[in-house]
């Protein structure tokens, strides 16, 4: 799932291509992918695009008349940009596009790879709309070091967790997750209420380093084109995706935890003493701290609101 810094990524490059552009219309695949019926989505034809934002892992075209397009990427889902010269004939029906927002420049097209379609389009009025689909965590990015720990501290959950947890958080999935814990080299499986002051400053700085220096590294690879090839596996990562692999900081084998659906990477040396950490052990405690999959966390409707 695109997190932070790929949301922030592809938001440059749509603030450069749509701000100011007219939205001719969005041609949808399927019924299934737009989530509202008020306001219809034909009130945003003919509007120009006044901002781009993001909310969370969501990314928010504004138009005139504050009308949001809100759009929600989920594990699968990549946008392309197509040139308007290019676009002729161009059928949302290939490539797995799932749907297209045509400007008088070019197009957006919207594509969601596999079988499970679980991208969503929200059309919603004004801020009070976007709020609604708000799941309220924390910009971590814009925040000081002791707001972050009231909202860490807030209830008791592993650091994967509560990372991961929208509600808590705003933008870090699995992937990053991973990286940031190596970075602090604490355990995913250390639970927050017991973390001494010294671990939530190093989680702190470890998560706007992160976040920093993979938004400054997309956006060189990037190089103004229109990111291409997103993914949660990078090969400059340092534990993520690399089980067996050397960690880059002392050569120990990279290991994986299994659960549902997801796998986290972590180095034993760095990060949990030696100790390696039994797929069961874990599932047995996510099954008490976590949804079945950390999808289910994300579109969950409950929301606290701590921030």
């Amino acid at each position: 799932m695109p997190e932070l810094p790929d949301i922030t990524i592809y938001i440059g490059a749509l603030q450069a291509r749509i701000i100011g552009q007219r939205l001719e219309r969005v041609r949808i695949a399927s019924p299934f992918l737009l989530r509202t019926a008020t306001p219809p989505l034909e009130s945003a034809f003919g509007k120009k695009v006044a901002e781009v934002r993001r909310l969370g892992k969501r990314i928010c075209i504004g138009l005139e008349n504050e009308i949001w397009l809100v759009l929600h990427l989920m594990i699968a889902g990549r946008l392309h940009w197509t040139p308007a010269q290019a676009r002729k004939g161009k059928a949302i029906s290939r490539n797995g596009n799932v749907a297209a927002l045509d400007f008088e420049n070019g197009s957006v097209m919207w594509s969601e790879a596999g079988s499970q379609k679980r991208a969503s389009l929200h059309v919603m009025a004004g801020e009070e709309g976007l709020r609604e689909l708000d799941p309220g965590g924390l910009e971590v990015l814009e925040s000081d070091a002791a707001k972050f720990a009231k909202v860490l501290l807030w209830e008791n959950h592993t650091l994967k967790r509560a990372l991961t947890d929208p509600t808590l958080f705003s933008g870090i999935g699995n992937a990053y997750s991973d990286e940031i814990l190596w970075e602090a080299r604490l355990s995913p499986m250390a639970l927050t209420q017991k973390l001494g002051a010294a671990e939530i400053q190093r989680l702190y700085e470890a998560i706007r380093k992160s976040l920093t220096e993979w938004v400054e590294r997309l956006r060189r690879e990037a190089d103004e084109k229109f990111p291409e090839g997103v993914t949660a596996f990078r090969p400059e990562m340092a534990v993520h995706g690399k089980y067996q692999q050397a960690c880059p900081r002392c050569g120990t084998a990279i290991q994986r935890i299994k659960y549902a659906s997801n796998e986290t990477n972590y180095c034993p040396t760095c990060q949990t003493g030696g100790k390696l950490l039994a797929d069961r052990a874990f599932s047995r405690l996510l099954r008490e701290d976590w949804p079945r999959t950390l999808e289910e966390l994300e579109i969950k409707m409950g929301r606290r609101r701590i921030c």
